[in-house]
C-alpha cells in the first residue's frame, strides 16, 4: 500500500462496496481498529503529531541561556546573541557539552517568549543579489557600543564588504567625521590589497556627500572626490530611505552578522587600538566562515576574487586634515574642541597639526612636536608631563597639581619608582630643590629609554643617591654592564 491517502481510500471502499466492517478491515490491511474508525469518519488522514525529543543535557543550561537572552533586552539592539554565540559561551565560560540544533531549537522557542513581553519588532529581510568578481563593494557605519577602560562608549564601526566574495574588513572610529571615513577606506584597501574596479555602494554618508539632490545625484565635498580620482574608483549612491536599503543590503546584514557574532557581550578595552586589533583578528577568523547556501568559505571566494582587484596607487594618500591651531598659554591646541599639549617653547606660536581619524600629530615645519592618541570625549584634555618640564623648571611648586601628573601616573609614565625619588629629593633638598631634581630625572627620559632611566632611578635610591647626575651615572653603569664592558667601582 502507499500513501496514507490511498489506505484510506481502500478502506472506505471495501466498506462501501462490500459491507465490510471494522474486525475485517482491519484484519484485511494489517492495521489497528482506530485506523479503520478515522478511514470510515474521514478520507483526510490526521495530521501525525511531531515526534518530541528530549534534550536531558540542555536542562542545566536553560537558566543560563534564559539569563543571555534576558539580557539581550538592555543590550544594543544590534548587539545580541545568536544561537552559535550562546553555544560559545556555555562551551567556553561554563564548560557545558550541549548540542548546537537543541541550543539553536530552544533559543528559537524560548527567544519570541522573552521578546514579546518587551514588545520587540521582528528583523528586517534582504534581497540577495549577484555581483561580478573584484567589480563592486559596500561601505556603511554602524554603531558600535564598548566599555572603554571601565565606561560604557559610543563608537562607530566602519565596514567595507566586497559583493562578491563577502569578505569585509571592519575598523573602529571615535566618530564618523571625514577623516574616519577615509581612512577606513585606506585601512579596507590595505587588507584587501586591491580596490573594487567598478563601483562602492553608499548611502548619504556627511563625510562624502555634502548635499542630496535630485535622484541618485549628490554634491560632493572636495576632499572625498579627490581621495576617489586619487584611488581610482567610482560611488554609487543609493536611494535615500528605506527604498534603497536594499541596494546595499550586504552590508547592512553584515554589519549586524558581525556585532552578534564577535561583539557580544560588550567589549572591554582600553583603547580603541586594542578594539581594532581584536576586529582584524575577527575578520581573518570570517575568512572560515560560509556564506548560506555557498559552497566555498569566504576565505576561498575572496582568492579567487583578489587577483582581479585594481591595485592600489603607488601614492599613499593622506587622509588626516591639516590644520594650524595657535598654541595658548598651557601649551595647549585645540582641535575638534579637545585640547592636547605640545612643548612648552612654542607657547604664543602656531603650529600645523594632522588631525587623523585616531590620532593628533603636531609639526613645527617638518619636524614631529608632538603625538596624542585622539581624544573620544568632546571638551577633553589630553597632556604629557615632558612638554611642560623646563616650566617645571621654574616653577616647581605647579607639579604637584598638574593635569599632566595626574595623567602620567593613569597612564603608568609616572612610576612607584619615580614617586620614591621625588620624596626622597623633597627630604633630602626641600620641596622646591627637590622637585627640581626629579625634573632633571624626567629630562632623562629624552635621551633613554622609560625602562633605563626606571632602572636607573632604583639604583640610585639602593646607592642613597638622590640627585639627577647620579641617576645618570647609574643609567650608564647598567647600559656598560648590559654591553658586557669593564664597569669601574
Amino acid at each position: 500500500m502507499g500513501s496514507r491517502v490511498e489506505l484510506y481510500e481502500a478502506i472506505r471502499r471495501d466498506a462501501r462496496r462490500n459491507g465490510m466492517g471494522v474486525r475485517e478491515l482491519a484484519a484485511r490491511y494489517g492495521v489497528h481498529r482506530r485506523t479503520v474508525r478515522q478511514a470510515l469518519e474521514s478520507a483526510s488522514p490526521p495530521a501525525r503529531k511531531r515526534r518530541s525529543f528530549s534534550a536531558p543535557r540542555l536542562d542545566p543550561a536553560k537558566p543560563l541561556i534564559d539569563a543571555m537572552l534576558r539580557k539581550d533586552l538592555d543590550a544594543p539592539r544590534k548587539q545580541r546573541h545568536t544561537a552559535r554565540r550562546v553555544l560559545a559561551r556555555l562551551v567556553d565560560e561554563h564548560q557545558l557539552e550541549v548540542s548546537y540544533s537543541s541550543v539553536r531549537d530552544y533559543v528559537a522557542r524560548r527567544r519570541p517568549e522573552i521578546l514579546a513581553e518587551a514588545g520587540r519588532a521582528a528583523e528586517r529581510g534582504f534581497v540577495p543579489q549577484i555581483h561580478p568578481p573584484g567589480a563592486e563593494a559596500e561601505v556603511d557605519f554602524a554603531d558600535l557600543w564598548i566599555d572603554l577602560r571601565g565606561v560604557r562608549t559610543k563608537v562607530f564601526l566602519f565596514t567595507l564588504r566586497l559583493s562578491n566574495s563577502g569578505k569585509a574588513v571592519h575598523k573602529a572610529f571615535a566618530s564618523q567625521g571625514q577623516e574616519a571615513f577615509l581612512d577606513g577606506h585606506q585601512h579596507a584597501f590595505d587588507q584587501l590589497g586591491g580596490i573594487p574596479f567598478e563601483q562602492i555602494r553608499y548611502d548619504n554618508l556627511k563625510s562624502a556627500v555634502s548635499r542630496v539632490l535630485f535622484g541618485r545625484n549628490r554634491a560632493e565635498s572636495d576632499r572625498w572626490v579627490l581621495f576617489r580620482s586619487h584611488m581610482g574608483f567610482d560611488p554609487f549612491y543609493c536611494i535615500p530611505g528605506k527604498e534603497g536599503a536594499h541596494e546595499k543590503g550586504g552590508v547592512e546584514g553584515e554589519g549586524g552578522r558581525f556585532r552578534r557574532t564577535h561583539l557580544v557581550p560588550v567589549p572591554r578595552v582600553d583603547s580603541l587600538v586594542e578594539l581594532n586589533a581584536l576586529l582584524l583578528a575577527a575578520d581573518r577568523a570570517d575568512d572560515h566562515r560560509r556564506i548560506t547556501n555557498r559552497v566555498r568559505t569566504v576565505g576561498q571566494d575572496f582568492a579567487l576574487e583578489a587577483p582581479l582587484l585594481r591595485p592600489l596607487p603607488g601614492e599613499r594618500f593622506e587622509t588626516g586634515l591639516s590644520l594650524k591651531p595657535l598654541v595658548d598659554r598651557y601649551s595647549r591646541i585645540t582641535v575638534r574642541q579637545s585640547t592636547y599639549s605640545v612643548p612648552a617653547r612654542f607657547i604664543g606660536r602656531r603650529v600645523r597639526a594632522l588631525l587623523r581619524a585616531d590620532e593628533v600629530i603636531a609639526f613645527d615645519g617638518r619636524t614631529l612636536v608632538a603625538r596624542h592618541e585622539r581624544s573620544t570625549v568632546k571638551g577633553s584634555t589630553t597632556v604629557v608631563l615632558d612638554h611642560y618640564l623646563e616650566i617645571l623648571a621654574r616653577k616647581p611648586g605647579a607639579l604637584p597639581g598638574a593635569t599632566a601628573l595626574a595623567q602620567a601616573r593613569k597612564s603608568g609614565m609616572f612610576t612607584a619608582e619615580h614617586e620614591a625619588f621625588w620624596s626622597a629629593a623633597r627630604r633630602a633638598h626641600g620641596d622646591g630643590d627637590g622637585t627640581r631634581e626629579l625634573v632633571e630625572v624626567l629630562l632623562l627620559h629624552r635621551r633613554h629609554s622609560h625602562a633605563d632611566v626606571t632602572a636607573g632611578i632604583t639604583a640610585a635610591l639602593s646607592a642613597g643617591a638622590v640627585r639627577a647626575d647620579l641617576v645618570a651615572v647609574e643609567i650608564r653603569r647598567l647600559a656598560q654592564a648590559q654591553s658586557g664592558l669593564w664597569v669601574p667601582n
